[in-house]
């Protein structure tokens, strides 16, 4: 099930949105108005999601958090961006991570 998420997800969410990989969450974050589509098994799902939700494309990047060690990863396909200096599946600018970092944690954390 994928879910846009604008605040806190609470316990029942969470499990929803973890159920496609068990325990891990995939997520594509609007960095600009602070965010997140979550759940799924593609990036490309949750993606165009946001973008119907009216994101833009450039504000979107996608990752992930596994629940069980509270890790938070920064690889999808949608991150691949040459356009935007982005040439890697990995986010590779430090400034835009900790924002992607920081709206997750808010609200799958």
């Amino acid at each position: 099930m994928v879910l846009i998420i604008r605040q806190k997800a609470d316990e029942d969410t969470l499990k929803k949105v973890a159920e496609d990989f068990d325990g891990y969450i995939k997520v594509v974050v609007d960095i600009q108005r602070k965010i997140l589509a979550a759940g799924g098994k593609l990036h490309s799902d949750e993606e165009e999601l946001l973008l119907d939700d009216g994101s833009k494309q450039a504000d979107l990047w996608g990752g992930g958090i596994d629940l069980e060690t509270n890790e938070v990863d920064f690889d999808s396909v949608i991150n691949l961006r040459p356009g935007q200096c982005n040439s890697s599946r990995e986010v590779l600018d430090q400034d835009i991570r900790k924002q992607i970092e920081k709206i997750i944690r808010s609200l799958l954390g």
